[in-house]
């Protein structure tokens, strides 16, 4: 569980006894909590607003307004605010009474003021969790339209945003390019939620997770009895699409005889369920997504060439996480708020230390590596690796700059299968300077080919 040490957060004691309300707030006070105590629950009751940063310990038995009807009052204002009630020897079945109309928990006296303390330290950690989890998810909420789905404020992203908002309306088919964990899917999304498709199904199918065996009737279905095991009808993912959005990730993974049968779909919107005659019409737009170069492929003959150039109406590529790092922190950040509220745990500081260490990883797992690493932050899992000891000091200006040089240099290579000739072009360098880097970094090209 997180310490927290309960900056701001303060204890609403409410005791009509002089003598108890001064020891026990004395306890509490040596304990390092905030207390504002009152006599009367009329006292505390302009002491609780909305959001009220803290917890209510209160004695049953008050003058006027007894502890009871104060429960009511608080819990109706906010159901999670906890509520501590102080019982009487002998009052406990009314104190059980109490929780099962909303009381956090009860004290019954005498108590020690270990006990106080202990009760009162619990109640304050969960209402600390409580108003973060609102602190944050009003920060998310100011996120709005497309900029709170695909994060950046690179150029690069700045630009892969207004082609999904220029494409999205269009009925184009499109090539989403990109390598594994770039956020491909997250895109093919926001051009289908962002279009006036948005109400019908978005269908998605990772062409690479699929067996061959099955990937026929997945695709367009089956009438009963069409093979073995044929048991019913089955609608397959194109039909089921009609009027929406058909996502084929990794579709570089499709079997070449399945290409074909899925061109001729494409060109005529239409589909026919194994163990059929009949063509049924479906109205439907493609995103396909690849991690590899198609058009590379087809010259290579391992993809059909005329299924590239009929879903290649449009493409958007997306860029490696290692060559927009500006992004990082934002996205570490956005990542880190969405974690802390999915697991109820505090979003903590992200210090500058752990923030050099993310800016100089390489990140071959791109957004989908960062978003896990962020994960485990929130969980306390970050290992020595990713987050330094205070003892480590923090990678000076010139560390970070090669391993941002590194991390180019790498990437140039992958993209030109560890031609250095070819390398050098695009990174308009001199050949001898790239073979210089490459000794000075040590890095081999044959990892590349």
């Amino acid at each position: 569980m997180h310490e927290h040490n309960f900056d701001g957060m303060q204890v609403l004691f409410i005791e009509d006894d002089a003598v108890v309300r001064k020891g026990a707030r004395q306890a509490m006070e040596l304990a390092g909590l905030k207390v504002t105590a009152c006599a009367t629950a009329e006292e505390a009751l302009p002491h609780l607003t909305p959001e009220f940063p803290g917890i209510v310990l209160s004695d049953i038995k008050l003058p006027g307004i007894d502890g009871l009807r104060l429960l009511d009052i608080a819990i109706a204002q906010d159901p999670t605010l906890p509520v501590i009630l102080v019982t009487g020897h002998g009052d406990v079945s009314m104190a059980v009474g109490a929780m099962r109309q909303g009381a956090y928990d009860f004290i019954e006296k005498p108590f020690t003021a270990d006990l106080l303390v202990e009760v009162c330290r619990r109640a304050l950690d969960k209402r600390h969790l409580v108003l973060e989890n609102i602190k944050l998810r009003r920060q998310l909420e100011k996120r709005e339209g497309i900029e709170a789905r695909i994060v950046g404020r690179s150029a690069a992203m700045t630009k892969v945003r207004q082609l999904v908002l220029n494409l999205a309306p269009k009925s184009a088919d499109i090539i989403i390019l990109g390598e594994t964990g770039t956020g491909k899917e997250l895109v093919a999304r926001c051009l289908h939620d962002f279009s006036e498709r948005r109400d019908h199904p978005f269908v998605a199918i990772n062409c690479g997770a699929l067996p061959e065996s099955i990937f026929e009737s997945e695709l367009f279905g089956h009438e009963e009895g069409a093979f073995t095991g044929a048991q019913r009808q089955r609608i397959g993912k194109i039909e089921y699409a009609n009027g929406g959005t058909l996502f084929l990730d990794e579709i570089e993974s499709m079997p070449l005889a399945l290409q074909v049968k899925l061109l001729r779909v494409l060109q005529e919107r239409q589909v026919e369920r194994l163990g059929s005659n009949k063509l049924i019409s479906v109205n439907f737009r493609v995103i396909a997504a690849a991690k590899e170069d198609l058009s590379a492929l087809a010259e290579q003959g391992k993809f059909r060439a005329d299924l590239y150039y009929r879903l290649n109406v449009a493409s958007l590529t997306l860029p490696a996480l290692r060559s927009r790092r500006e992004d990082i922190p934002l996205l570490f950040e956005f990542f880190v708020l969405q974690a802390a509220l999915r697991y109820g745990q505090p979003a903590a500081l992200i210090s500058s230390e752990l923030l050099s260490s993310l800016m100089a990883q390489r990140w071959a797992g791109n957004v989908r590596e960062l978003h896990n690493i962020a994960d485990r932050f929130v969980l306390g899992l970050l290992d020595d690796t990713l987050a330094p000891s205070g003892a480590r000091r923090e990678a000076s200006l010139a560390e970070q700059v090669d391993a941002f040089e590194r991390a180019v240099i790498e990437d140039a290579l992958r993209r030109h299968g560890g031609n250095i000739v070819a390398a050098a072009d695009s990174l308009n360098i001199p050949k001898k300077t790239l073979y210089d880097k490459l000794k000075r970094f040590d890095i081999s090209t044959e990892q590349f080919r």
